[in-house]
């Protein structure tokens, strides 16, 4: 039976945005293996049950901690003690350590396949984005058969990187079933949220960091004349306490939301009336595609990736530039007195999507990963 080995530096990358890639390879008789830093205490609900076997690995985000060396040698006695056909790593960090533990074996036949979620150099990026990960991307592409990419601004820039080949994927894949867009927004979970059906609810999912950038939003809300005006935000993270305290200091904690990280996005989706995400860097996000398929308008920064999926006037708003508070208040304000507006964004982010699919997704992964049949083909 084939093997493949997909990695990440944490277990949640993988049951968040990989579970179509496992089941592709189950299908094509493949034994997948997970390598990736058990995090899943801290994301609620979330578990990962599909890989066959699953490999505690201490990577670490910070490219300079030195549990990565240890990460680097438990992944060197994983690949020995394993013949992989297929080694697909996945996040900055992971995708370094495991190119440099894999690239012994692809001159036995293993293909090495990175995808990259979003490069940390892109246009715009901080000077020691540039100087500490292009070079080092650069380098290790020498090393990868398939370097994948999300979006087309870093599809541009990989093509003239010395990979096997690189390849365009549309991202991670939305489930459009899960999402359904005749779903009747709840009543009830409204009330649990302690909203009216008059409230005109702004939505953001993602973890609570300084790259998601939710202060611009807090600071948007105390702009508006919108007195309806909430902002729900799904998900934790560090920034948490801090962006409670600046909604107490604005006036407006009254109506913004800390919701916690959920399971329930589908139904929080269609409770909603706007998604909005102000990121300052994304690949292609999860969280707007899957406010697409649940057929809502999005306010998003005006970002790679982002700008892949929303088209402006038709989609949404993309505000020129990641910090414009005003720029988002008024966005929201405009969509907040125009329902017919929001129907029609909505209907035509359904239509988009459908290029983002799942199924969409798992065809393109066929050809990244050579499969050519269901009876245990392995790969080209």
């Amino acid at each position: 039976m084939p093997k493949a080995l997909l990695t990440a530096t944490v277990q949640s990358h993988i049951a968040q945005f990989h579970e179509p890639a496992i089941r592709l390879l189950h299908e094509h008789g493949y034994e997948v293996h997970v390598a990736a830093r058990d995090n899943l205490d801290v994301k609620e609900g979330l578990t990962l049950t599909s890989p066959d076997r699953i490999f505690d690995v201490p990577f670490e985000r910070s490219p300079a901690s030195p549990r990565n060396l240890l990460a680097l040698r438990q992944l060197r006695t994983i690949m020995r003690d394993n013949d992989y056909d297929i080694i697909h790593c996945n996040t900055p960090v992971a995708g370094v350590v495991t190119r440099l533990a894999a690239a012994p074996y692809r001159r036995k036949g293993t293909t090495v396949v990175y995808t990259a979620h979003g490069f940390h150099f892109f246009a715009g990026a901080p000077l020691l984005n540039w100087l500490a990960y292009y070079p080092v991307e650069r380098f290790l592409a020498r090393v990868t058969d398939v370097l994948v990419t999300i979006n087309r601004e870093d599809y541009a820039r990989a093509v003239r990187f010395p990979a096997g080949t690189v390849q365009y994927v549309p991202g991670v894949g939305v489930d459009l079933q899960r999402f359904g867009v005749d779903a009747a927004p709840s009543a009830e979970l409204r009330r649990e949220l302690g909203l009216s059906d008059d409230d005109f609810v702004v939505l953001s999912v993602g973890e609570l960091n300084e790259n998601k950038n939710h202060a611009t939003v807090l600071r948007a809300m105390a702009q508006s004349t919108e007195p309806r005006m909430h902002y729900l935000i799904c998900g934790n993270g560090p920034r948490r306490e801090q962006l409670e305290s600046q909604a107490r200091e604005l006036g407006i904690d009254a109506r913004v939301h800390f919701v916690g990280y959920r399971r329930d996005i589908p139904e929080m989706l269609a409770m909603a009336d706007v998604f909005c995400l102000p990121s300052f860097r994304e690949g292609l996000p999860l969280s707007v595609m899957e406010a697409m398929a649940a057929g809502k308008p999005v306010v998003c920064s005006g970002i790679r990736g982002s700008v892949d999926l929303i088209d402006p006037h038709q989609g949404g708003v993309v505000v020129a530039g990641a910090d414009q508070a005003l720029a988002y208040a008024e966005a929201f304000e405009r969509l907040a007195g125009d329902a017919d507006a929001r129907r029609a964004m909505g209907k035509h982010n359904r239509d988009r999507i459908r290029s983002f699919s799942t199924d969409a997704v798992t065809a393109a992964l066929m050809d990244v990963y050579g499969l050519v049949r269901t009876d245990g083909g392995g790969a080209g």
